[in-house]
């Protein structure tokens, strides 16, 4: 019986993984983009940090171009009506989700009038939930950090009048810190398992203008195949004699697991109306459904009897749909105002819902301000507040074999973005 708790323990360490990739894609990596809710942002390419979401864009950006960001990320999560096995209420947990900031910066440089070159650095997925050690639903997480860093070189060329072209190599470094319980009758034991990988990929785009008041994009980012490689122990198990000798053997190892980053598609339209009006439009698709299952192998040949991995979860995420519009004004020489409407798609269904991450569909409501300091100088700011269904969890459906537990989460997420640009 012991070791079904076990293997509980190290499935919930791996849903985690999975959960991190799927719904916490960081879209916050341009401040004036986030000021029209990401509409456009595949053909805005206003300044040089719209190259994360189309590198072609980079051929707009004349001579060389730095720009430096942060987003402030404050995301709100509280269960309420949780109820363990026994269908007993038990007491609401409040603030599972923590903020946190995500910084971004590109620098972009005019190699002759149809090259140009750029190197991003940006924080594409990122998540901290934690939850009391004692919490009902402990079996299946208690804190979850998982960071990624990405930098992309990057190249684009104006192949003729109206059609630029681009491509960049991502480079991604993935660190993740896990925590859970695991227990069985009078005993519990505390797992954690810490991680990181480097892994690479790809982004590839076209800009097409129409005319000097349109253009639209499209753009295409791999998924980053990520070879994670860590250590799964017992954090200070309170399980005595045979009971605690059993989970040290099984826990306390080196481990490796693959684990994939998704694929995304996106196609966007500008378009100014006059000098003053502007309008744009986006369509992402993310293809979360590369994600099917994870396996947790030993690197010291230490799996389970008859088992060739320490455990494996099946994963069922379902491609995702982000809609977005926006318009943009400038309210005189120096100050554009920006706003934006979203719909944001979970790929996170009710039977494969965790505590990790109660995901759910989104709905963004944006505005910025774009100020033009002087002519080599200018500053963006956004403001962003989500608005999330409620997400109803019920622990019996994912197949996790721990301790039972229902709930219903109210999700809301609010950010605050800062750039500037500076033109060399």
């Amino acid at each position: 019986m012991i070791k079904v708790s076990t293997l509980t323990a190290l499935s919930t360490i791996v849903l985690m993984s999975s959960a991190y990739a799927a719904g916490f894609h960081l879209r916050e990596q341009s401040s004036a983009a986030q000021g029209n809710a990401f509409a456009g942002a595949t053909a805005g390419a206003e300044n040089n940090s719209y190259a994360y979401f189309n590198v072609a864009g980079l051929t707009r950006q004349k001579g060389t171009q730095l720009n430096l960001g942060a987003s402030y990320i404050a995301p709100k999560a509280s269960a309420r009506n949780v109820r363990n096995a026994k269908g007993e209420r038990d007491a609401d947990v409040q603030n599972v989700v923590h903020a946190a900031v995500s910084p971004n910066g590109t620098v972009s440089y005019q190699i002759n009038d149809k090259a140009y070159a750029g190197i991003a650095l940006n924080v594409p997925f990122g998540m901290i939930t934690k939850y009391d050690r004692d919490w009902v639903g402990s079996d299946h997480g208690i804190t979850s950090d998982v960071k990624t860093v990405e930098v992309t070189p990057m190249f684009a060329y104006k192949a003729t009048d109206k059609l630029s072209l681009g491509a960049g190599l991502q480079i991604q470094y993935l660190w993740a810190h896990l925590t859970n319980s695991a227990k069985k009758e009078a005993y519990t034991n505390y797992v954690q398992a810490d991680g990181h990988s480097i892994g690479l990929g790809y982004q590839i785009g076209a800009l097409y203008e129409f005319t000097d008041s349109t253009r639209a994009g499209i753009a295409y980012r791999s998924e980053v195949k990520n070879k994670i490689k860590g250590k799964l122990k017992s954090e200070g198990s309170y399980a005595p004699g045979a009971y605690g000798t059993y989970f040290d053997s099984i826990l306390n190892q080196r481990i490796k697991v693959d684990l994939t980053t998704p694929a995304m598609l996106s196609l966007g339209i500008y378009h100014d109306i006059n000098d003053r009006w502007a309008v744009m439009a986006e369509y992402q698709r993310v293809f979360w459904s590369s994600f099917q299952e994870l396996e947790f192998v030993s690197r010291e040949n230490n799996n389970l009897p008859g088992m060739p991995y320490i455990s494996r979860v099946d994963e069922k995420w379902r491609d995702t749909n982000f809609y977005a519009i926006g318009t943009s004004y400038m309210l005189d020489e120096q100050w554009k105002l920006r706003l934006g409407l979203a719909y944001d798609q979970s790929a996170v269904r009710m039977q494969h819902r965790t505590p990790r991450v109660p995901d759910s569909d989104r709905i963004w409501y944006s505005a910025g301000l774009g100020y033009q300091y002087s002519e080599k100088l200018s500053f963006d700011a956004g403001f962003t507040y989500i608005s999330a269904h409620d997400a109803t969890l019920d622990t019996e459906l994912t197949g996790n074999k721990g301790n039972h537990v229902t709930a219903r989460y109210e999700n809301s997420v609010k950010t605050f973005t800062f750039s500037m640009n500076y033109k060399f």
